[in-house]
């Protein structure tokens, strides 16, 4: 099976790299200046799970053939119409897509763009960073795929996808109903964001306040509810393990979107959180904190445009 990596930074690079080091068949495409730092250095990561550097296969866009079975997309939300664009060549008339994105909205444009059939479900579960020199950086103690397929048709495909990582480093899991872990893992982070964003701070910072707690389980429940009136209900033992995330004292947990902020750059606030505000209202459920938590959002967006055009 031949796989087209779409980037390689902090996640593309991570499970991109794993996989090439387990022998999978693995091509990245990059931009030319990507693909300069990895002829030159190598792929470079630094985990817990390992360190390494590996030579790997890479392409740009003007050079990408159609012959990729799989073609793994951990764009940005903002991003993704030209990751789709750049995708497109590479893949063989019968190839699948397999998202790592967050949140659900980008599901619907990839199946207007390469029909439902050829769309996979999937989420990674990571915290990394790609640093100023091009290593790549894992910041937590895990890192995990869950994939599956979307309607029966695509079952070959994804098994297919699982012998390719019999022998990775990293935890997968191939997963019928998939979009299950899809809306849990956008419960947890809309939650992770909508607080760390807010404050300003890392989870254990926030419950060191006051009303940190209430107002992070508050908004955890803002969240959950609208997963179940959107039909995907997250279980009682997963939110109770979400609770303790979010609780925990002295706790360094951010969402990438606060360092987003914090880097002065773009953020996917409205993949994330106001794509969840909008079906909040479409299923008429309260959620003022996360009401509050998009306008923050909006407004730094808002900031960003008019101070870019007073340039």
């Amino acid at each position: 099976m031949k796989l087209l990596m779409l980037g390689a930074g902090a996640v593309g690079g991570y499970f991109g790299g794993r996989l090439a080091q387990a022998g999978a068949d693995v091509t990245f495409l990059v931009r030319p200046k990507r693909a300069e730092t990895l002829a030159r250095d190598g792929l470079r990561i630094r985990s817990g799970f390992g360190d390494c550097t590996l030579a790997v296969k890479c392409v740009t866009q003007d050079r990408v053939a159609p012959e990729h079975d799989v073609a793994i997309l951990t764009a940005k939300a903002y991003d993704l119409a030209s990751a789709m664009e750049a995708i497109a060549p590479g893949l063989g008339a019968r190839g699948h897509v397999l998202p790592l994105l967050n949140g659900m909205v980008h599901l619907e444009l990839l199946d207007r763009r390469f029909g439902h059939e050829r769309v996979l479900g999937g989420v990674a579960y990571i915290a990394a960073t790609l640093a100023p020199e091009g290593e790549i950086r894992h910041l937590n103690d895990f890192h995990r795929l869950v994939f599956g397929p979307r309607e029966p048709a695509q079952r070959p495909a994804c098994e297919a996808f699982a012998g390719v990582l019999s022998g990775v480093t990293f935890d997968w899991q191939l997963r019928d109903g998939v979009e299950q872990a899809m809306w849990d893992k956008w419960v947890l982070l809309a939650s992770l964001a909508a607080i760390t964003c807010l404050m300003r701070a890392s989870i254990g910072d926030v419950v060191a306040a006051a009303a940190g707690e209430r107002l992070t389980l508050a908004l955890l429940g803002e969240c959950a509810a609208v997963a179940n009136a959107a039909g995907f209900a997250t279980e009682a033992k997963t939110l109770a393990n979400y609770r303790t995330m979010l609780t925990e004292k002295n706790s360094a947990f951010t969402a990438s979107m606060l360092r987003d902020i914090e880097a002065g750059g773009q953020t996917e606030g409205n993949h994330i959180l106001g794509a969840l505000l909008a079906l909040a209202r479409k299923h008429g459920v309260a959620t003022p904190l996360l009401e509050v938590a998009v306008t923050h959002l909006e407004a730094y967006a808002a900031r960003k445009r008019r101070e870019a055009t007073a340039k």
